[in-house]
């Protein structure tokens, strides 16, 4: 049975603590995801590889073992098809994200996904809700391009000709999985840390720690880049409703409630927020942004927030927004550069050493 793996260096709740992202956990069809304080822990006995936590993780953390979605893209564009099935070419169309959806429709000029399977399908309960929200998403944003290209979901019920018999759902899986597997011992230890029912944590190493030191556009937001390159843009730009995406956002900055302690660029995961090298500004590319909420779970003045609307053309032509400037000023003290809120002189470090300073001296504020 193949299973899941977790980068725990691209998991926005390994960012931070303050991280309410659970997309991955709440859509687990088995439970096989348990949350934790950090990232989530898996059960690999009780997955069954349909990948749709995979399809719902904003930064490619996850992985099915056996299906690649950024594989499965570049072969199924170079093709004929434009039949999805979990029968044919995907452990479940749920393992599919929105970019994939709408950078392919964009492609092949409209897709056809199988739901003839789900009536029988164990899982079908959690995961068809969520390939159907993501392909009416898809659907709402080609309306908005004035693509003729269109998703539709109908219940073709395809059956591949070399398999002779229907098992169960992870029956099914397991087979579809070994078409792919890899020989050797590294197949047999998979298949015995499937096997087992003990959780799997995730510890940092080196490596991890190194990645969530680097901004990373996910592979699904380049083939969405890539798509939309490749048609021709709009001859008017719509603005569409905030809400009905998840694909991305854009973003709205209170200058009077920011405090300028620089966490929501620095935590970004994608480099959609960014600064200068003074921390004198907040910039905000909204064709970078994957929705994570990261940048607005670690903001403790709620200054920024997500606007209602979106505007088309960042999506074909991506803009730096400037959400907020600041006032930099030398410190009086210590002469290196702060972010000064209300005209001070002295920067946040220097006043500090002072007031314990003068604490220490048994020096009052008033003598």
């Amino acid at each position: 049975m193949a299973g899941i793996s977790l980068n725990p260096g691209r998991c926005v709740r390994q960012l931070s603590t303050y991280s309410i992202c659970d997309s991955c956990v709440s859509v687990c069809p088995t439970e096989a995801l348990v949350r934790t304080q950090s990232v989530p822990a898996i059960n690999q006995a009780l997955c069954v590889g349909c990948g749709g936590c995979a399809g719902a993780c904003p930064t490619e953390a996850i992985s099915v073992d056996d299906f690649s979605a950024t594989d499965f893209f570049f072969a199924f564009a170079a093709s004929d098809e434009q039949l999805i099935s979990c029968r044919k070419n995907v452990p479940c169309i749920a393992a599919l994200s929105v970019d994939h959806l709408l950078s392919l429709s964009l492609l092949k000029d409209g897709l056809l996904l199988d739901t003839g399977h789900c009536d029988t399908c164990d899982i079908a309960s959690v995961c068809r809700p969520q390939f159907e929200a993501r392909a009416e998403e898809a659907n709402y944003l080609l309306e908005a391009m004035s693509s003729s290209a269109v998703i539709t979901l109908e219940p073709v019920g395809y059956r591949d000709p070399e398999v002779k018999q229907e098992g169960d759902r992870r029956d099914f899986l397991r087979t579809f999985n070994l078409k792919t597997l890899a020989e050797g011992k590294a197949k047999f230890e998979r298949e015995v840390e499937t096997a087992t029912d003990e959780l799997t944590h995730h510890l940092l190493d080196a490596a991890a720690i190194a990645q969530l030191r680097t901004k990373t556009l996910p592979d699904k937001r380049k083939l969405l880049f890539t798509a939309l390159k490749r048609i021709e843009k709009p001859a008017q730009y719509h603005v569409v409703e905030g809400d009905a995406l998840t694909l991305a956002s854009q973003k709205i900055m209170n200058g009077d409630l920011c405090t300028a302690c620089q966490m929501c660029y620095r935590v970004c995961p994608t480099g959609a927020l960014t600064s200068d090298m003074k921390n004198a500004k907040i910039d905000f590319d909204a064709m970078m942004c994957v929705r994570c909420h990261l940048c607005h779970d670690v903001c403790e003045p709620d200054a920024l927030t997500l606007s209602p609307s979106f505007n088309m053309k960042e999506l074909f032509e991506p803009t730096q927004q400037r959400l907020v400037t600041f006032r930099v000023l030398s410190c009086d003290e210590c002469a290196n550069p702060f972010t000064s809120l209300h005209g001070e002189r002295v920067c946040p470090r220097c006043r500090i050493e002072e007031e314990e300073a003068r604490e220490l001296w048994g020096i009052g504020d008033d003598e």
